[in-house]
């Protein structure tokens, strides 16, 4: 960004930043476009004109010219000479190689099922349900299910998000005590992979619906762990794997609510012995007023999942109480995320 943006950025008047934050989605729509075309990618040996982008592309050269523009005066991509544009660290977070890119979030935000339901916020904040059903007639994980190539785009853009998150969880809760890990829908296998690869003497069950297992087969194969890695496919709400000396769940519990939650920690319950662990790797939801991408997270889980949310310490200790499970210690990390570690009672 300019230097005069920087210097003013400090003095911005109320009404000014309050209209940033109100066409903040357009700044999203715009972020989703330049993804979808690949324009980082493009940009990541240096500046190129508008126009060459727009050959390359496909698009209307003066369009593009108009949204790069745009972007640039957020801090997404800049132009340097007239009508050439080159990468910011923001844009170079839209390359799809990078290991913590955010392309694919980026476009999965631009799908009609990401965004429409926030059409109806007004309407779930003053009923206090999901609307994603009402608008798709199914909820949101059947949608994913029954549409291939909206289910490729979910999930690339979780993997694709977790990755530096992965790597904090894996560098700073410590399961070298392990010898047995299952993790209960573990999608691609992504965090179970990091995990085993940085502790050797790991075993691991992956366990998730079969669709989902079908492509995470390639993800535990080309990290070489196949031979330390079950693939198990199956319904979480119906039972999971016996065997494990701790059971993982990340990023599962927050989508359900109560008392589907605690189906799924109960049958989690009914397999394990006295010293097993439970770790389940969530948001927990801060006291005060500072900013934390959970608190505006919670608002699309409110919007899509039936009665998901994300909760504070004392949520999480009554839940894991009611399914038969005493917390015994949160372990943040360098991410949003933290390690919600609970043994059987």
């Amino acid at each position: 960004m300019s230097s005069n943006h920087s210097e003013n950025s400090n003095d911005i008047q109320p009404t000014e930043a309050l209209l940033q934050m109100i066409v903040a989605p357009w700044v999203s729509r715009a972020i989703y476009v330049a993804a979808e075309l690949g324009i980082a990618d493009l940009l990541k040996n240096g500046s190129q004109s508008s126009d060459e982008l727009a050959k390359t592309t496909g698009v209307d050269a003066r369009s593009l010219y108009r949204l790069l523009r745009a972007l640039a005066s957020v801090g997404v991509f800049a132009e340097g000479n007239p009508g050439y544009f080159e990468l910011t660290p923001l844009a170079a977070c839209l390359q799809a190689d990078k290991a913590d890119s955010l392309r694919g979030y980026a476009i999965k935000s631009g799908q009609i099922w990401d965004w429409q339901p926030w059409g109806y916020l007004l309407e779930t904040i003053q009923t206090g349900k999901p609307v994603f059903k009402n608008i798709f007639d199914v909820e949101i994980f059947e949608y994913l299910a029954a549409h291939p190539e909206a289910g490729k785009i979910y999930d690339q853009a979780m993997s694709s998000f977790s990755a530096k998150r992965i790597a904090a969880i894996t560098a700073e809760y410590d399961f070298s005590s392990i010898h047995n890990l299952v993790e209960v829908g573990g999608g691609r296998g992504s965090l179970l992979a990091s995990i085993l690869k940085a502790n050797p003497t790991i075993q691991g069950v992956l366990f998730d619906v079969a669709h989902v297992i079908e492509g995470a087969n390639h993800v535990i194969a080309s990290e070489g762990l196949l031979d330390r890695c079950q693939l198990l496919a199956g319904d979480f709400f119906e039972s999971v794997p016996s065997g494990g000396d701790a059971y993982l769940l990340k990023h599962i519990i927050h989508d359900w609510d109560d008392e589907r939650a605690i189906r799924i920690l109960q049958n989690c319950r009914s397999v394990m012995q006295s010293n097993t662990k439970l770790l389940l790797v969530e948001m927990v939801i801060p006291k005060g007023n500072e900013p934390f991408f959970g608190k505006l997270l919670d608002l699309q889980v409110l919007l899509n999942y039936q009665g998901g949310c994300e909760r504070t310490e004392a949520e999480y200790q009554t839940l894991l109480e009611t399914a038969g499970f005493q917390l015994t210690k949160i372990v943040p990390t360098s991410s949003p995320l933290s390690v919600i570690e609970g043994v059987p009672v």
